[in-house]
């Protein structure tokens, strides 16, 4: 029988929250475990199967895949996170659960390199990642995700090779002030309170020349009525928060992309998935 596994996309950093803050969404990709033997279709998956094998002390095997869903790829909307993590706990349900649950996110986590998209697709919800754990907390359907996706891949590699070596102690004090306020926002359901608090100076300046019409498009949406809006990720993804005209606000950004060169961006208007991955058949 099959085993097919459903991961969120997620949303990270929320601007000044870099590599530790994480929302997963309602956005899915499936990864599904077929009955036969199969080769692995490429590197990236034989390397997500021999980390599983390794982790769990198991004979390794190779398995037919399948995998399905609309996240799109290298937009800064975790669509790694999906595979990977839908890929592992596929397969550690087919070799018989050789491993904890909590051994499979950490492995997520390891492979990914950092905490924030991974923590927030196996748990659902907003997440607040440090190295010892995660604070969580569910999102309310009100508040609303607006994503603007461009035709444009933006590499997470390529996205880091950018950002500074070190920064001054003014702007690791103003992230450290927004970050706080947001986690203190969600937890407390406050959505209103998060106005403001999407600053960033860490990672945002560098990244922005990699996304055609990145300033615009902030511009537009937090004229149109958002709350707060970031470069989702590593990007090309831009996302708007709203708790009201959520509709006017993705037509203001897909038009600032538009004016900005790039012929298409696409746009969804999610809600928080509170969920988080789950096996949908085994």
């Amino acid at each position: 029988m099959p085993v097919r596994v459903c991961v969120p996309a997620t949303t990270a950093n929320l601007g000044p929250g870099f590599d530790c803050l994480g929302i997963a969404l309602q956005l899915h990709n499936t990864v599904t475990l077929l009955d036969e033997p199969a080769p692995w279709p490429d590197d990236f998956i034989s390397g997500v199967a021999k980390a599983f094998y390794k982790a769990s002390g198991q004979k390794p095997r190779s398995w037919a895949l399948k995998i399905e869903g609309g996240v799109p790829r290298s937009r800064g909307l975790g669509s790694s996170v999906t595979v990977r993590m839908g890929l592992l706990m596929a397969l550690n349900i087919r070799e018989g659960k050789p491993l904890p649950d909590r051994a499979v996110l950490d492995l997520t986590v390891a492979l990914e390199g950092h905490p924030d998209n991974a923590v927030p697709a196996f748990f659902g919800g907003f997440a607040a990642c440090s190295p010892t754990g995660h604070t969580r907390a569910e999102v309310g359907p009100e508040l609303k995700f607006v994503v603007a996706v461009p035709e444009l891949e933006v590499e997470t590699k390529a996205a880091r090779a950018v950002l500074p070596t070190s920064v001054s102690l003014q702007d690791a004090i103003l992230n450290l002030q927004c970050t706080a306020a947001l986690v203190g926002a969600f937890v407390g359901r406050d959505y209103a309170a998060l106005r403001g608090n999407f600053r960033d100076t860490l990672h945002q300046p560098y990244r922005s020349p990699l996304i055609p019409g990145c300033q615009a498009v902030m511009d537009a949406a937090l004229h149109a009525g958002a709350i707060g809006v970031f470069i989702s990720g590593s990007g090309s993804a831009m996302m708007a928060l709203a708790l009201q005209d959520e509709q006017r606000i993705a037509h203001a950004m897909a038009g600032a992309f538009q004016s900005a060169g790039i012929k298409e961006a696409r746009t969804h208007v999610l809600q928080a998935d509170n969920r988080g991955a789950f096996v949908m058949e085994a």
